[in-house]
């Protein structure tokens, strides 16, 4: 544990003498997660150290969560400490035995009157026993720190939880069932089934697919896409031109015309992405943000099936603690 988190409990009694309570605990988006499977922590900064800005936010990786990935954050700073596991895990079929032990996103700038979210992602292994557990945190200020660092389920400034359950087996003897991609919104677009492919491990580029229903009586255009699995997204279409199929670039954007469905597929339109950063796995959860011209920006994950897959898995498995 870093000096950070020994210092934590002197520092949330100071603070609690000099500043006004908390309304509000720092908490994850998703409050239950399956052992042996993938997940996406979205931590809730919700208020500042009294009223002050929030710069630095430090969270614990504890031992059972491995093969972490933190988000980088504009305007953030984004850091990681590593060391060794207690426990080998395998990882695709490759033991795995240190990884990152404390992500540090710092150099930010959260007012007090601001709420903010901070992403990461990781496997629970299968080891780990059904019940809570804790992502301790720490908001470092100018003048002060708030530790949300209890794990006793009692205390005034519990540590970020969720609750571990198991998985079942599914065709291939795997632990951990995700299911199918969920239905989201954003303004008047409905997007469902996104999925990737999974790649090899020096592929430079990946495909993404959705489909896009636009219930609204104007049209829409998507114009952006991108994700920090990649260097560059594009937004392409697959055409003919003359007796050859050719893939172009659709500079301007993509249009969902008011009330039709447009899908994103294997041989037509699609995302690119440039540039990969590593391979992707099948069953990661590759984070995606869309930019449309009406109805705004959205970030989503698109989980990876196999490489020749033509649409998301019905019932894909988290190979990855495997």
């Amino acid at each position: 544990m870093t000096g950070s988190f020994a210092r934590a409990s002197l520092a949330a009694a100071t603070l609690f003498a000099l500043a006004a309570p908390a309304v509000a605990h720092s908490t994850l988006e998703v409050q239950q997660a399956t052992l042996g499977a993938s997940y996406k922590a979205v931590l809730r900064i919700p208020h500042g150290c009294g009223t002050e800005a929030t710069h630095t936010i430090r969270v614990q990786i504890p031992e059972g969560f491995y093969n972490v990935k933190p988000m980088p954050k504009a305007g953030w700073t984004l850091q990681t400490v590593t060391g060794p596991y207690e426990n080998t895990y395998v990882n695709h079929g490759k033991d795995v035995s240190e990884g990152v032990t404390e992500i540090v996103w710092s150099e930010g700038n959260l007012p007090n009157e601001f709420y903010d979210e901070f992403v990461f992602r990781g496997i629970f292994a299968d080891t780990l026993e059904e019940g809570p557990f804790y992502f301790p945190a720490i908001q470092e200020c100018a003048n002060g720190e708030e530790a949300w660092t209890d794990v006793s389920g009692s205390g005034d400034m519990p540590a970020p939880s969720l609750t571990l359950a198991a998985g079942g087996m599914d065709e291939h003897g795997h632990h951990g069932t995700m299911a199918p991609p969920a239905e989201t919104s954003i303004g008047d677009l409905t997007i469902s089934g996104a999925f990737t492919r999974a790649t090899l491990p020096n592929a430079p580029v990946a495909g993404g697919f959705l489909t896009l229903i636009n219930t609204g009586a104007q049209d829409d255009i998507l114009i952006a896409v991108e994700t920090p699995m990649a260097r560059e997204g594009q937004i392409h279409e697959m055409a003919m031109d003359g007796d050859v199929m050719k893939m172009r670039q659709l500079r301007d954007g993509l249009l969902i015309p008011a009330g039709e469905t447009v899908v994103l597929e294997p041989g037509g339109y699609h995302m690119m992405f440039m540039g990969l950063t590593g391979p992707i796995a099948e069953g990661d959860a590759v984070p995606v943000t869309l930019t449309f011209e009406r109805a705004g920006t959205i970030t989503l994950d698109l989980i990876a099936a196999g490489s020749a897959a033509d649409a998301p898995a019905e019932d894909h498995s988290a190979h990855m603690g495997h």
